[in-house]
């Protein structure tokens, strides 16, 4: 839990700053939990805590991939 406000809303003030930026939002919530709050958006990268090593680096890549075709990199 960030101090002063959630990810999604850092995101958000961090964006118009670096809008190159990727986000790729965790928590260790249940995904029934984030889902029925509606804390993210249908199309946000989430990675659900406790995760591996390999399954962070994974979801990395996908994230870069996916947001890289997305900006023209």
């Amino acid at each position: 839990m960030l101090p002063v406000m959630n990810g999604r809303k850092l995101a958000e003030t961090l964006s118009p700053l670096r809008p190159e930026m990727k986000v790729l939002y965790m928590s260790g919530y249940p995904d029934n939990a984030i889902s029925h709050y509606g804390v993210l958006e249908q199309g946000l990268t989430y990675i659900q805590k406790p995760f591996t090593i390999d399954r962070l680096t994974r979801k990395l890549r996908e994230v870069l991939d996916q947001h890289g075709r997305e900006i023209g990199v």
